[in-house]
């Protein structure tokens, strides 16, 4: 009976139920402090969805010599170089196909690597080998993947995604309105005010969104300790004489991976190399991928007029003080 009752207030008057309550809590502050994380993440996220695009916009044309001069030997290349940066020790001449073409030269002193480009004909230093444009992408990947910080920095992100499923998870809880209002909560409402029609966007691309994220997340943590995750597979499902080639765990993992980064052109599915539905893919996973960022967006601005903004207003009001008379 008390079940059943309890069962009943939760399709009806969810709000009203303490473990609810204590779930929105659980879900506001645990937003607030991820908030700002969750936005680099998912917009790096986004924008990295094109990042075999955004390479090949960032690759400049090749430098081809227009000199009539002889090409020089390795062994000359390698005595300019030296006399230009007398500190650094070379470590790599790397020639294209097309000997008329810059050559790479790699030079090192310490950790620091110096990656030059060398005319093939006169010697002269043409620069960087790795374009602004390429460098910056790299940086921005590594920023996504483990936050500029290496194996640390990834087994932080391996916890943001954990973290980020609860977020999912809670605020699906808390979501639900009721059984007779849950449809208000799909669309938006026009007329009712800019700070209702934040809380509608709130809800509504929570929810539709929630498998995305879901897959974010769980993706998320395989790809920052797949180790350990393929050693959970193993346990879950041994490998024998019969499932030998395939297993379940096995597919799950390969479409966990291939999902994270919108790449649908799997098995089974009749979506191979570029085109539309390559880029109608790469859209949707962009467009869903920047759900968390409006998530957090739309939730610090329902905190800041639920709870900063009185508090705020409160600490600003005058003490009044009672006067005392003879």
């Amino acid at each position: 009976m008390h079940s059943g009752g309890l069962t009943q207030r939760w399709l009806r008057q969810p709000q009203k139920i303490w473990l609810r309550r204590a779930l929105f809590q659980a879900h506001l502050w645990s937003g607030i402090i991820l908030g700002l994380y969750v936005l680099m993440m998912s917009v790096t996220g986004s924008v990295l969805v094109y990042r075999n695009e955004l390479f090949r916009m960032a690759t400049p044309e090749p430098i081809v010599s227009k000199s009539p001069a002889p090409r020089l030997t390795d062994d000359k290349l390698k005595e300019i170089a030296g006399n230009l940066y007398p500190a650094y020790l070379l470590v790599r001449i790397n020639r294209a196909r097309d000997l008329d073409q810059a050559v790479d030269v790699w030079l090192r002193r310490g950790r620091e690597v110096k990656k030059r480009l060398f005319d093939p004909r006169t010697g002269a230093d043409l620069g960087d080998s790795v374009p602004t444009g390429i460098w910056l992408v790299s940086k921005l990947l590594e920023l996504h993947d483990d936050l500029l910080a290496g194996s640390a920095g990834r087994k932080v992100n391996g916890i943001g995604a954990v973290a980020l499923l609860v977020l999912a998870i809670t605020g699906l809880v808390v979501w639900w309105p009721g059984i007779k209002t849950w449809r208000r909560s799909l669309t938006l409402h026009c007329g009712v005010g800019w700070k209702r029609f934040n809380w509608h966007l709130h809800s509504m691309v929570g929810f539709w969104s929630l498998g995305f994220t879901v897959i974010f997340g769980l993706s998320g943590i395989y790809l920052c300790i797949p180790e350990t995750i393929q050693d959970l597979a193993d346990k879950i499902e041994p490998v024998t004489r019969a499932n030998a080639g395939f297993r379940i765990v096995d597919g799950v993992i390969y479409w966990l991976a291939y999902l994270h980064f919108g790449r649908i052109q799997g098995i089974g599915i009749p979506c191979h190399g570029p085109g539309v539905c390559d880029q109608t893919t790469k859209a949707v996973w962009a467009l869903f991928g920047l759900a968390p960022a409006v998530m957090f967006v739309t939730g610090a601005i329902m905190w800041w007029n639920r709870v900063l903004r009185p508090r705020l207003a409160r600490a600003r009001r005058p003490v009044s003080t009672p006067v005392v008379t003879a």
